[in-house]
């Protein structure tokens, strides 16, 4: 498909295009490409649309312009997740009522179903997730964030002095996971001195992203001693990033929807050169292999081990953090992410 004078409708995360589902997206590609793109509207006419997975799927689903080609790009593992699970029976009523969905769709799973037989074709991030796609869309693509503009500033030092700052970056939701490592950073503090630093937004909406307003504070309260949060700003959180010692990156393996998650977070880590423990899902142990790197935790003893190894060698940190980037940067490039968008848009 031919781009040039084309009318795109794009459903960002956010109306500036600022959210890094959008930055690091399409928006990365339609920017390289120096596309004009507007913000879809159902009313409108499209030559192209392009529907993040924030895009209200009881409208777009049923989209009637058959000479509009649609792209999905739908990079969470919902469809993974089993018919029986209370959060997802309650997915698409949340959605109706927090105004996110136009029409009420009880069924999320067949929501999404329904926009991948509508979409022409459909990005995911994983192979399982390209597995789950596959039987409503045969045009499937993977394709990572590009996160070459994200990164300010590179780690050259790999001493540590007195404290071992240990550093996390992403959405505050996403930090639930940490609770379960309590015990794991009350036993480093038997041994060193621990800090652990946060970088998020201060505060976040617990429930459909809408109701019960909490403070990111309240969460890691009492993981060690010395808990430090700091809001998340593009000019600064690389600098943070870089002035720690080490990046933990905790999930929870017994959820889908996170198990599925991508190696994204591993790769920005990667790409500021600094030493980073991960929970052992799929694409993160699959980066890991490809760097010649095991630092992927099942349970308390990988997660204390991990950290030790990387606390007590100094020649190690370097060898993680350098072999790392050099993953992140050959194997997963900007460059490489905007041949993928290109061969997308050529299938259709």
């Amino acid at each position: 498909m031919n781009l040039e004078n084309k009318k795109i409708g794009y459903h960002p995360k956010s109306n500036d295009f600022s959210h890094p589902g959008d930055r690091r997206r399409f928006i990365f590609y339609a920017n390289k490409k120096k596309l004009q793109v507007e913000i879809a509207r159902p009313n409108q006419k499209y030559d192209l649309l392009v529907l993040s997975q924030d895009a209200d799927l009881s409208v777009w689903s049923n989209f009637k312009s058959k000479d509009t080609i649609i792209i999905f790009d739908c990079i969470n593992s919902y469809l993974a997740i089993k018919k029986t699970e209370f959060k997802g029976l309650l997915r698409g009523l949340a959605k109706f009522i927090t105004r996110k969905s136009k029409y009420l769709r009880l069924n999320y799973w067949k929501a999404l179903e329904q926009m991948c037989l509508r979409s022409d074709a459909v990005v995911c991030v994983t192979d399982d997730q390209r597995s789950d796609i596959k039987p409503f869309c045969e045009n499937v693509h993977i394709i990572l964030d590009a996160q070459d503009a994200s990164v300010i500033r590179v780690k050259s030092d790999y001493k540590i002095k007195k404290t071992i700052n240990i550093v996390w970056e992403g959405m505050p939701g996403n930090i639930y996971p940490f609770l379960k490592l309590k015990n794991v950073f009350l036993e480093l503090e038997k041994k060193y001195d621990i800090a652990l630093h946060f970088i998020t937004d201060l505060e976040y909406y617990h429930y459909a992203g809408a109701y019960g307003k909490r403070t990111t504070k309240d969460i890691v309260n009492g993981l060690c001693k010395n808990v430090n949060i700091h809001e998340w700003n593009q000019q600064t959180y690389s600098d943070i990033i870089c002035s720690c010692d080490i990046a933990v990156i905790p999930v929870d393996l017994h959820n889908p929807l996170t198990r599925g998650k991508p190696e994204n977070k591993l790769l920005l880590f990667w790409r500021m050169g600094i030493p980073t423990i991960t929970s052992a899902t799929p694409s993160y142990k699959l980066a890991m292999m490809k760097a010649g790197i095991d630092l992927t935790c099942y349970n308390d003893h990988d997660w204390l081990a991990g950290i030790e190894k990387c606390i007590l060698d100094e020649n190690y940190r370097r060898s993680v953090g350098i072999n790392g980037k050099k993953i992140a940067d050959s194997e997963y490039s900007n460059e490489l992410i905007y041949q993928q968008w290109d061969s997308l848009i050529n299938s259709l």
